[in-house]
């Protein structure tokens, strides 16, 4: 009573302003809906995430929870396509190198576009970390 909040209640944090924001709230919200990720996340301190450590409990989520995280992957490769595709029809330039744009998106692994790494967790916590630094 009195602290305004239900339990359950979505919580609604501000736009981060990256660019990936969406896909960020999406992987954080299904990791969150798995207990064992949920407590490890909540105990972690800032160090342990940045570094990485946090990444290899994805290791250990139901594989509920990591088809998830590979359908989220695989849209967010999609819409980084289709915004190189964009950028390319933009420009007309045909000596474009596509592997060099998407290195450029830092927040996940492109060389394997189908499946949720924990490389792709530590990718995506570190993106974020550089951006408040």
């Amino acid at each position: 009573k009195g602290d305004g909040h239900v339990e359950g209640e979505k919580v609604e944090n501000p736009d981060t302003g990256l660019y990936y924001d969406e896909y960020l709230r999406q992987v954080i919200d299904v990791l969150e809906t798995d207990k064992h990720f949920r407590e490890k996340l909540q105990t972690a301190d800032i160090e342990e995430i940045k570094s990485g450590k946090l990444s290899r409990e994805l290791d250990l989520v139901s594989h509920h929870v990591r088809t998830r995280l590979d359908e989220l992957k695989r849209q967010e490769v999609a819409r980084l396509r289709m915004l190189i595709k964009a950028k390319m029809d933009s420009v007309q330039d045909t000596g474009i190198d596509h592997q060099a744009l998407l290195k450029q998106f830092e927040h996940l692994n492109h060389q394997n576009p189908d499946t949720f790494e924990p490389k792709d967790l530590d990718m995506l916590i570190k993106a974020v970390s550089a951006r408040y630094k």
